[in-house]
């Protein structure tokens, strides 16, 4: 029997609490594996492997309360979905790379695989505890232990591991899942999938039951929207105002998105997720 067969189905509920990040049990992976350029979202340039300049000793940004005001807007809405804390303490066991330099390659060439396997854990948990996605819950729960047992895998296995393959195999599922639930919305439903919708006026549409999967909504204008029951997996929602919009039971939205977006008090936001501070 292989490991992915001998790993018993992780519970969604308590998965999700796994699947947010722990900035002080990381060892500022996002802040040094990852690359970023100077753009409206980062104030300089920084490679690969290199610390972010506002990376302190102890693994905390000097500038965390402040990164909007200082240029660095892109830090706000990145989300690792935990995968930052999985690497530091359950791959490499707490050790991390400026005590252990030799570390170093191996624990940031595994941050992104890790950080798109949890990423995919967020979207079976949910699909999940979707009524309308009962018909597929058995294929849902063998992806969901299937994907967690890849997580366990040493820092070798997951910068061997073909993660595309995966990702393609899960996202028939979470198609699937989408199909179903928008469904059960009554009447036509708009199919927008990988539509560039940049600055887009949408103010009071009615997308309820929407395909928006992969759809370029930066600066859309989405005031008083209905996007109950829309798929918004991978939607691009940079600076789409969101003010009044209706997100009730939208499906697989992300934290990183709604951060990434514009709202206000009057925005519904699903359970689960919290109302960004910057609104």
């Amino acid at each position: 029997m292989s490991r992915a067969q001998e790993h018993p189905t992780p519970d969604p509920a308590a998965l999700s609490l796994t699947l947010r990040s722990d900035c002080g049990s990381c060892f500022g992976l996002c802040c040094v594996a990852l690359p970023f350029a100077a753009s409206a979202d980062f104030a300089v340039d920084k490679e690969a492997g290199r610390p972010c300049r506002n990376l302190q000793t102890d693994f905390r940004c000097g500038i965390h309360t402040d990164l909007r005001q200082r240029g660095f807007s892109g830090c706000t809405v990145f989300d690792c979905f935990g995968a930052g804390q999985k690497i530091s303490q359950v791959t490499f066991g707490g050790q991390d790379w400026r005590q252990a330099p030799g570390t170093a390659r191996e624990m940031f060439d595994a941050f992104p695989v890790m950080r798109q396997l949890h990423e995919l854990l967020w979207y079976l948990a949910e699909a999940l505890t979707l009524p309308g996605a009962r018909p597929v819950h058995a294929g849902l729960r063998r992806a969901l232990a299937a994907t967690e047992c890849l997580t366990e895998g040493t820092a070798q296995e997951l910068i061997a591991l073909d993660v595309p393959a995966h990702r393609g195999e899960v996202n028939a599922l979470l198609l699937r899942t989408s199909e179903l639930v928008r469904a059960r919305v009554p009447g036509k439903k708009k199919d927008r999938r990988g539509a560039d919708l940049i600055g887009a006026r949408l103010k009071g549409a009615d997308l309820r039951g929407a395909n928006l999967r992969g759809a370029c909504l930066i600066a859309a204008d989405l005031k008083g929207a209905d996007l109950r029951s829309a798929d918004l997996i991978g939607a691009d929602l940079r600076d789409a105002d969101l003010t009044a919009a209706d997100l009730t039971d939208s499906i697989f939205l992300t934290q990183s998105q709604l951060n990434a977006a514009r709202g206000d008090a009057a925005t519904k936001v699903p359970g689960g997720l919290s109302r960004p501070g910057h609104w």
